[in-house]
């Protein structure tokens, strides 16, 4: 339906001059992707400022079928958050810590807060929130439920949904479903709360969140280097073995990227040069940090006895191990500065990682000859940032131009070995036409039904993960 003056006037007196934007030049930086890729429009910015507000805007919606697409903190990689023509819908002003309760170890937000300000939050309670991220000054909580957000800490503490107790949510005919309960155990039917986890904002908004704390751990921080994945994959088994659940992090990036990064971001530098090919970051997390660093130190002396590792360092203080993940984290921002590049989000059975780079690397040298190769990311949960890179404009690009098919390559490999063509980053529109070619008829049709109850006229960010017309 048409957005007439009348409707336009109507959500003005609804959400008020700051909650009901017209001016085009404050509502572009609604309407594109925070890396420039994506620019769509919008004739309107709403901005609620409570859960009651998003119940009446998507009541009024409901009623006039117009479409909303739900915004969060814009730090989207797969095309899902921005506005082709419809209403934005953005929590940004919903960003308020709403209770912790520190003998429950929950903490209830609302949607819009920033997940620094979460970390910080928890930090003052003297708890941990384990969710980290490269975006975390700037994401927020809504939408990195919405997308079933992973980062670094995934391999002890799980990803988004394994971090809700609870949600609040608005339906897309403006009923509120307010399940912040903070139980972890609660059988009682359908646990309806993973419904939107990572549904990306197609079958309702969500407005709160009750999230799990922990106590705060003390961490001792390695850089390793190490021959081969498959000795990289062996060390994951190993310091497992030796310390359990206490690994946090286990992270692996080539030596090239490392260089790269040490070269281009001034705050940044390799910590241990040498001519093997991978690093290893590894994270180990336990309730002291003597018992921590005792843990790693014992890990890694024996994984050298074992000829697992060629090289490595332990670091003295926060701010090394602080040091360490900055070369880590910087790696994106390197390989999208200086390099064109044609970029992946998959994941594979941790054992099949060495082979998925393999085969993948060599069909897609075979097709194009002279670029790069750039695979890093979580290693002790299988999920691969892989890029193929080239040192050019992105006009006169290989790899752009050939994009599709060295997506095909990619996505055609990953799915022979098990794996999963989006580890952490979601569907949008990005990936939503290939995404059939990776789920089962049943799978796709299961979705559709679930889309088709709770947003029967399709005005829920209508075409992102399913493909409704």
């Amino acid at each position: 339906m048409e957005l007439t003056p009348a409707l336009r006037s109507a959500f003005k007196d609804l959400l008020g001059p700051k909650g009901a934007i017209e001016n085009a030049d404050e509502i572009q930086p609604y309407v594109q992707d925070w890396r420039g890729n994506y620019k769509g429009h919008s004739p309107l910015l709403l901005k609620p400022a409570s859960t009651e507000e998003v119940s009446e805007v998507l009541k009024l919606c409901s009623a006039n079928k117009l479409a909303v697409t739900p915004q969060s903190g814009n730090t989207g990689l797969v095309n899902g958050g921005v506005a082709y023509g419809e209403l934005v819908l953005s929590t940004q002003r919903m960003d308020k810590i709403r209770s912790i309760d520190v003998h429950n170890n929950s903490m209830d937000v609302d949607a819009g807060c920033i997940l620094q300000s979460v970390h910080t939050a928890a930090s003052d309670a003297n708890r941990f929130f384990p969710l980290h991220l490269g975006s975390q000054g700037s994401a927020r909580i809504g939408g990195l439920i919405s997308t079933n957000a992973g980062g670094v800490a995934v391999l002890r503490y799980g990803m988004m949904r394994d971090l809700l107790l609870g949600l609040e949510v608005v339906l897309a005919d403006g009923r509120i479903w307010n399940g912040l309960n903070g139980l972890r155990k609660d059988n009682t039917g359908y646990d309806l709360k993973h419904l939107f986890c990572g549904a990306e904002g197609t079958l309702g908004v969500i407005t709160g969140a009750s999230l799990k704390l922990f106590p705060v751990p003390k961490t001792a921080t390695a850089w390793l280097v190490v021959e081969t994945v498959e000795k990289a994959v062996e060390l994951l088994s190993h310091v497992r073995n030796e310390v359990g659940d206490a690994v946090t992090g286990f992270e692996f990036m080539p030596k090239t990227a490392v260089e790269l990064t040490a070269k281009e971001i001034e705050t940044a530098r390799d910590p241990l040069p040498h001519e093997a090919e991978w690093r290893i970051l590894l994270e180990v997390s336990l309730p002291s940090e003597d018992q921590a660093r005792a843990s790693l130190e014992s890990a890694v002396e024996k994984a050298f006895e074992a000829d697992l590792i060629l090289d490595g360092t332990i670091a003295q203080s926060v701010a090394q191990s602080d040091d360490f993940w900055t070369v880590r984290e910087s790696i994106p921002m390197v390989k999208r500065t200086y390099m064109t590049s044609v970029n992946h989000d998959v994941s594979v059975p941790v054992s099949k990682v060495s082979e998925f780079l393999k085969r993948s690397g060599k069909k897609l040298q075979e097709m194009l000859p002279g670029t790069e190769a750039i695979a890093f990311g979580h290693l002790g949960d299988g999920n691969i940032h892989y890029s193929i890179a080239e040192y050019a404009d992105s006009e006169n690009a290989r790899v752009r131009k050939q994009a599709s098919e060295i997506t095909e390559i990619v996505h055609a490999i990953t799915t022979e070995l098990g794996g999963s063509i989006s580890a952490e980053h979601g569907i949008g529109l990005l990936k939503r036409d290939e995404l059939p070619l990776h789920k089962s008829a049943v799978e796709m049709e299961l979705m559709r039904t679930v889309k088709s109850a709770l947003d029967p006229q399709n005005i829920m960010n209508p075409g992102r993960i399913l493909k409704t017309s």
